[in-house]
């Protein structure tokens, strides 16, 4: 097993990151957050002009047919970065679940616009009973006449403020299996008795409370299989999952680098806090964090690029989310130690990656989730 970058890789990096610098600064990133939609249109067109949003998208369907490996690599350039807007929900995410499941019409139909950034997509699948298993699907979709009507809520979804389309999860049989009796549809935001707020809080993004009441949709709106949606969502999310886990690799490295550069600037009793015991020993967490979490998040990359069976992408994937999701929560918490009063200073970017860390602990299932998922895998 190689974990080592190619040339082609390489090549990748250095041209996100040149792009990355001159165009996402983090004065930039905090204009969005603090935008009432959280979204550039001038940064989208940008990002959708390079290639990034259709990278791992077949040529059939206007994209690159690149490797997820060559897709984390310019997300951990993301996650430096800190780059906003719904690139990943979109184009990875529901961009997977839309070649995974989705019939010929539909993919001709939608992976162009999405690899071109001219539809935004976002899938809807937590509800008020949080939670990333079949058990927490509770929102309801009833035949009617030939089509779906669906009713209910789901929480915390991400840009659902500017999506073209949701996929929604949704209930449509109840049995003593949670995870049958799941579909998915392609919901269109305008659709009516279809409603999204924003949620207040510590958000790194906007998320969304989406509300169905009495939401009707075509049978030809459902993606894969009636009943039968949860088995197909794993694939999709697994490689979702571990791009995010890149992007997250991403942000631990930026607060590590501009923690070592703030303890060796930082003069207190004549000298750099850098040489101070206390301080190097939260840095040296951070580095640990870091490594861990890369090295795993790399490793998974290489299994589900290699076709690897099941069982081994599956606990690759939860153990690089588990890990990953508290490296990057970590590296936040332990820069704000060394950082102290300056760290919560707007003035001063840290807070955006410790808003963002906690955003994306829990996003495709948190720690306990994943560590849960790796037993039932092992069969312990």
């Amino acid at each position: 097993m190689d974990l080592s970058l190619t040339e082609t890789q390489e090549m990748l990096r250095t041209a996100a990151r040149d792009f990355l610098k001159q165009e996402c600064p983090w004065t930039l990133v905090k204009d969005v957050d603090e935008s009432e939609t959280g979204f550039s249109t001038d940064l989208w067109r940008k990002i959708a002009n390079l290639g990034w949003l259709g990278i791992i998208l077949p040529e059939a369907y206007g994209g690159m047919d690149s490797s997820l490996t060559d897709l984390a690599v310019i997300y951990e350039e993301m996650g430096q970065a800190l780059l906003p807007g719904p690139h990943f929900t979109s184009a990875v995410l529901c961009g997977s679940i839309v070649l995974e499941m989705g019939t010929d019409e539909q993919k001709q139909q939608l992976l162009p616009a999405i690899g071109q950034g001219e539809k935004i997509l976002t899938l809807a699948l937590t509800e008020l009973d949080y939670g990333w298993e079949p058990e927490c699907i509770h929102l309801s979709a009833a035949r009617k006449d030939g089509s779906f009507v669906i009713n209910g809520s789901k929480c915390f979804v991400h840009d659902a403020q500017v999506a073209d389309q949701i996929i929604c999860v949704a209930r449509t049989r109840e049995t003593d299996d949670p995870a049958d009796g799941i579909t998915l549809f392609l919901v269109d935001r305008e659709s009516p008795g279809l409603s999204w707020r924003n949620l207040a809080g510590f958000l790194g993004e906007k998320l969304n409370e989406v509300t169905f009441e009495s939401v009707e949709v075509p049978a030809s709106s459902v993606l894969g299989e009636v009943d039968k949606g949860w088995s197909a969502l794993s694939g999709p999310l697994n490689r979702a999952t571990v791009v995010l886990c890149a992007y997250m690799v991403g942000g631990c490295q930026h607060l590590l680098d501009r923690t070592v550069e703030y303890a060796q600037t930082r003069i207190q009793f004549g000298r750099p806090i850098a040489a101070f015991q206390w301080v190097q020993s939260y840095i040296i967490s951070q580095a640990n964090h870091l490594e861990k979490a890369r090295w795993l998040t790399y490793e998974a990359l290489w299994k589900l690029d290699a076709n690897k069976p099941q069982q081994e992408q599956d606990e690759a994937v939860s153990l690089a989310k588990a890990v990953s999701s508290e490296a990057f929560h970590e590296c936040g918490h332990l820069g704000h130690e060394v950082h102290a009063g300056v760290g919560v200073d707007k003035k001063y970017p840290l807070y955006l990656y410790s808003k963002k860390s906690k955003t994306l602990y829990s996003y495709l299932g948190d720690p306990y989730h994943h560590r849960r998922r790796i037993a039932q895998a092992l069969e312990l």
